[in-house]
């Protein structure tokens, strides 16, 4: 049990780990003056990017060059999804390879944005390493690049499970301590720069059964306040008296994007809810959206670990924290653990720009 050491939590062991990095480049005329066109412009730079990713052995590389915001998935089958405003890579880090451009025909990107896909085995294990791969090959990049453009780069590093697999068969534990990324980079030779900014969270997803509905809506009701409100109140009780006051919850029909306010601001379009938290502020924070006149779903509640939660040890204790929450917030709304899956996701992220 996780009591025996309140700094490791510990996860099941088909717990899914993912890590990318997102490097973006604002474009300007200077970029574009040296090519006949846009389309010109993406397919040369994708022949130097891809050129490049095979001299620093990294094996997943993908180009975007229409402004859609990539997201990340674990999935047994190699493939990605377009929408409006996203990629969607989906993608088994032990076996899936790839790259890839991706242009809108006739439209001039405002930034570029190169997702590169961490493959291989035991990625906690090997993220740093990963990252340097990267750092290096961005930064022979960028001396091809007109004007020598600024190159933001994020570190999106994630842990996934059901927080039901015990009661679905899977008994067997890991514990994590689940170190800072700043720290756990500095014990592996990775510079990273003092000015970073980080941020480190869990979202959980929950169905909105026909269960739910029942329990908090009558039949025929076209006013979902009261699911929402009940929700929220039961999910901020479940995480009161545990030091977890950065919350979220999102039932508004959009994908939650989690981004450091030093960074980002709160805004969405029509498939995304950008939030952001200021991790060092002391202050509690709860961020509701939902409609009352629209009924989704599924819903998204996030919590957002303060920069103490970062411990000399790691982030075991807050998770350890989140844990009880979560299982007192299911327990009130007599989720059936047997029959029901609750996705949790522990991320962390790190950004800088690179000199």
């Amino acid at each position: 049990m996780a009591s025996h050491n309140p700094h490791r939590v510990y996860l099941p062991t088909n717990a899914r780990s993912n890590q990318y990095l997102l490097a973006e480049i604002k474009t300007d005329e200077t970029l574009y003056a040296g090519f006949a066109s846009a389309a010109d412009c993406y397919q040369q730079l994708a022949q130097q990017l891809f050129a490049l990713m095979e001299q620093f052995a990294l094996r997943n590389v993908q180009l975007i060059a229409n402004d859609k915001l990539p997201i990340v998935r674990f999935h047994e089958e190699a493939y990605t999804l377009q929408t409006e405003k996203q990629i969607l890579f989906f993608y088994n880090p032990k076996y899936h390879e790839g790259q890839g451009l991706f242009t809108t025909p006739g439209y001039q990107a405002r930034k570029l944005r190169v997702v590169f896909l961490a493959t291989g085995d035991e990625l906690r294990a090997q993220a740093a390493v990963f990252h340097q791969k990267v750092v290096q090959l961005l930064t022979a990049w960028q001396q091809q690049l007109p004007g020598k453009p600024l190159i933001k780069l994020r570190d999106h590093q994630q842990l996934s499970y059901d927080l039901f697999a015990k009661s679905k068969g899977y008994k067997e534990t890991y514990g994590y301590k689940l170190r800072g990324l700043y720290p756990r980079y500095q014990a592996r030779q990775c510079a990273l720069p003092a000015e970073h900014s980080e941020i480190t969270y869990v979202t959980v997803t929950l169905p909105l059964t026909r269960s739910l509905k029942q329990h908090f809506l009558v039949d025929g009701a076209t006013d979902f306040s009261l699911l929402y409100q009940q929700l929220e109140q039961r999910f901020t009780a479940a995480c009161a008296g545990k030091k977890l006051d950065k919350l979220a919850i999102v039932a508004n029909g959009l994908t939650p994007i989690v981004r450091n306010s030093k960074w980002d601001k709160i805004e969405n379009n029509r498939e995304l809810q950008k939030i952001s938290f200021n991790p060092d502020c002391l202050e509690s924070q709860l961020l509701s959206f939902w409609q009352a006149d629209k009924l989704v779903e599924s819903a998204h509640f996030i919590i957002v670990a303060d920069q103490d939660d970062n411990t000399e040890f790691g982030y075991g204790r807050f998770m350890n924290q989140v844990e009880e929450a979560l299982r007192s917030f299911a327990r009130q709304l007599e989720i059936p653990g047997d029959r029901q899956d609750l996705l949790v996701r522990f991320y962390q992220h790190i950004s800088y720009v690179l000199a």
